[in-house]
């Protein structure tokens, strides 16, 4: 996501030149370059001439403090003016009402029925409601099953008319289950096209119409570009909707979409998907978003995915497991699978200031922790309680059930003592610094 476009700005922020005050002269390049980066990015050219009047604006005059240079300023006006265009600050969704209603549209394909199932999750899980996914997509024959599925996976009532094709009834209907069965939140998954026509307009407004929606959502392919914006912008002409939901964005992705359609719909982006799992929604940061396309990661952002996965309680058992020496391969089988729910690991990783750059051509894959999984699903509970007793029969023993091998057994082990040794050292040297600080 965004690295040929942060790649670009980089290099159009080293040919500032000069020194003490930003002016028309040494500015000139590097806004061409940025024009340009924007414009590769699949950002609309309006909105990224625009952008670039606004930036040197912004940036003519400005003088340099003496521990700064020119183009470290410049990185900083770009990445403010990058976070107003789309939209400055996080909006949150609308979810006042008994029930809430919230009503979702797009394309077919843009990843709609998903974004609903990670939506009624992270609905349940971290806003403590009682969601109800309802199925009005009567022509695609697997969306209904689709929605079915995921509500099983996540906990989340579907409401569903196998035998009637009228939405309108069917969302209607959906809303009076809820009030009787203490649904606070309703979800309508709606019929999507391969293209905008009128049909489809007339029957989400129809819906719309209906069921007076606090919220109304649309949903969007990231990876389409251009066109995306081009589409959001007709949805709203018809439907007026509340926010934007930029789907596939851990994808392929030139970030154009991202970056224009705020500025063309003027309708804030509330969430983004970045992955396949049903924990793969995030709320939109503008800033957060700025940081990222600018190469300065996202450290607030992995900071938050860390808590949702990682109980306190648990936190402070581990710590004393660690300190005591008794951390084994149970501990950290879970601590791989908390790390695994916590998104796709390349992503993650560029999260952390200055690794991006490092990373953006290196393939990491999401299965890295398989073999590993393996290895420690082998063994006996004595073997990982006591990874100690693991002699050469028994390395053989777990080498043939995980489908490794004897070396990348011993690989493992070895890598699980030095882990525990430093955790252990970094464990005592926190505790005597609390030691001294209470001295």
């Amino acid at each position: 996501m965004f690295e040929n476009l942060t790649d670009r700005l980089e290099k159009s922020f080293k040919l500032l030149k000069g020194q003490g005050k930003i002016t028309e002269i040494n500015i000139a390049e590097t806004l061409k370059e940025v024009r340009r980066a924007l414009i590769d990015a699949d950002v609309n050219y309006k909105i990224a001439k625009q952008f670039c009047d606004k930036v040197k604006e912004e940036a003519i005059g400005k003088e340099v403090i003496k521990s700064l240079k020119p183009n470290q300023l410049m990185v900083k006006i770009v990445h403010d003016e990058l976070a107003k265009l789309m939209g400055g600050q996080a909006v949150d969704i609308n979810l006042k009402g008994n029930p809430a209603v919230i009503l979702m549209a797009g394309l077919q394909g843009s990843g709609k029925t998903t974004f609903s199932g990670k939506l009624a999750n992270m609905i349940k899980n971290k806003r403590g409601k009682n969601p109800l996914l309802v199925a009005c997509d009567v022509y695609r024959p697997a969306a209904i099953e689709q929605l079915k599925v995921l509500g099983e996976q996540i906990g989340v009532k579907v409401y569903s008319e196998d035998d009637n094709k009228n939405p309108v009834k069917i969302a209607q209907n959906a809303i009076k289950h809820a009030k009787l069965y203490g649904h606070d939140v309703v979800i309508i998954d709606t019929a999507g096209r391969l293209a905008v026509d009128e049909e489809m307009m007339q029957e989400i407004s129809n819906i719309k119409e209906a069921v007076n929606p606090h919220e109304i959502l649309f949903v969007v392919d990231a990876m389409t570009g251009q066109d995306a914006v081009n589409t959001a912008k007709e949805f709203n002409d018809r439907l007026n909707f509340n926010g934007v939901i930029l789907t596939k964005l851990d994808g392929d992705t030139r970030g154009g979409a991202a970056l224009s359609i705020r500025a063309v719909v003027d309708k804030p982006i509330k969430f983004v998907g970045t992955g396949e799992k049903m924990e793969a929604i995030d709320v939109f940061h503008p800033e957060r978003m700025a940081d990222r396309i600018l190469g300065m990661g996202d450290i607030v952002t992995l900071v938050e995915r860390a808590q949702e996965q990682f109980d306190e309680e648990e936190a402070r058992k581990l710590q004393k497991k660690i300190a005591k020496d008794q951390f084994n391969f149970d501990d950290f089988l879970t601590q791989i699978q908390q790390i695994k729910k916590m998104g796709n690991l390349k992503e993650l990783a560029s999260m952390i200031p200055g690794v991006g750059k490092a990373i953006k051509d290196l393939d990491i894959d999401d299965n890295a922790f398989k073999g590993i999984e393996a290895i420690i699903k082998s063994m006996t509970p004595e073997e990982r309680a006591n990874p100690a007793i693991i002699n050469g029969s028994r390395r053989k023993r777990i080498a043939d059930g995980s489908g490794t091998t004897v070396t990348e057994v011993n690989r493992l082990l070895k890598q699980f003592e030095e882990t525990r040794k430093m955790m252990k050292m970094m464990t005592s040297n926190q505790n005597k610094k609390k030691f001294m600080k209470r001295r």
